[in-house]
């Protein structure tokens, strides 16, 4: 997955790096790439400063040490608080994201109250999200990333970080149906119905808000047809119908129903769940209609 970078998170990361009254001054007279005189540590504010020169010129790597050296040497600081927190994000930029994980809880736990814990929340769940991997693979990451997306936007509603989390969490969850289908489909080339029925009822049940919910029906369509059981198949076509009139999975399931001799049957319970036979009348509302 490409890694995720926006004006929220730059934003973010200028008001921390640069929120300390004076640091400014510092970024020119800081020492070139951070390498501090061995044996020596200059005062909060200059190391400090260092370390977002770092992170300014792109050495993530560089500028996470840095930060650690503030907060190591001056932890009761106001500097250092700054540090903690921006140790994580420069281990995040450089892709370390079980090392920032690891720095954002410390810092949450150490600072439950503190103004930018919103932002460690948000921050962490987009080292999950970050992780995301193909449809094909495991999905370990996409589940971690769903909780932590949640926690976002359960502590947080009101804020930019949960509007970006729940973006994020539809296409999470999008990623996880695609998944389930992947299953699914190899499960029904190998005659194993009984399980790819369950992969599918649980993309029409508990992904509705995903691109993968109209396939799944129809697929729900063909194995049922497969097991000999018309009438499963006629609802799920029926629900496909109601929910998706004008898609194209609709119209290749009406076409196997009408291949199986079923059609009529399909019209007949379209037509006395309110719906005009053929095509079923659109949703008005988000909420789905489900004949059985």
């Amino acid at each position: 997955m490409t890694k995720f970078s926006s004006g929220l998170t730059r934003t973010a990361l200028l008001s921390l790096a640069l929120g300390l009254g004076g640091c400014s001054s510092f970024l020119n007279s800081a020492t070139k790439e951070g390498d501090f005189p061995q044996g020596s540590v200059p005062p909060p504010d200059q190391a400090y400063a260092t370390a977002v020169h770092a992170l300014d010129k792109g050495d993530d790597e560089r500028a996470a040490k840095d930060f650690e050296v503030v907060e190591e040497n001056y932890p009761y600081s106001t500097w250092s608080t700054h540090a903690e927190l921006l140790v994580g994000y420069a281990q995040y930029k450089n892709m370390d994201y079980d090392d920032a994980i690891s720095s954002l809880n410390h810092f949450i736990q150490l600072h439950p109250e503190n103004e930018e814990t919103a932002y460690a929340y948000y921050l962490k769940a987009l080292c999950y999200y970050e992780q995301i991997d193909d449809v094909q693979r495991d999905q370990t990451a996409t589940y971690e990333a769903i909780s932590a997306l949640n926690d976002v936007i359960g502590r947080y509603p009101e804020t930019a970080y949960a509007h970006d989390a729940r973006i994020k969490l539809r296409l999470a969850n999008d990623r996880l149906a695609g998944h389930d289908m992947v299953i699914g489909r190899f499960y029904q080339k190998q005659h194993l119905y009984g399980a790819a029925v369950g992969r599918y009822q649980d993309v029409a049940a508990n992904f509705q808000q995903t691109t993968y919910v109209p396939e799944a029906l129809e697929r729900l369509v063909e194995v049922y047809l497969d097991l000999g059981l018309p009438d499963e198949a006629v609802r799920a076509a029926s629900v496909l119908g109601y929910n998706y009139p004008g898609n194209a999975w609709y119209q290749t399931a009406y076409n196997k129903l009408q291949d199986h001799g079923l059609t009529n049957l399909a019209e007949q319970v379209q037509a006395a769940n309110g719906s005009e036979a053929p095509p079923p009348r659109p949703l008005q509302t988000h909420h789905w209609f489900w004949p059985f």
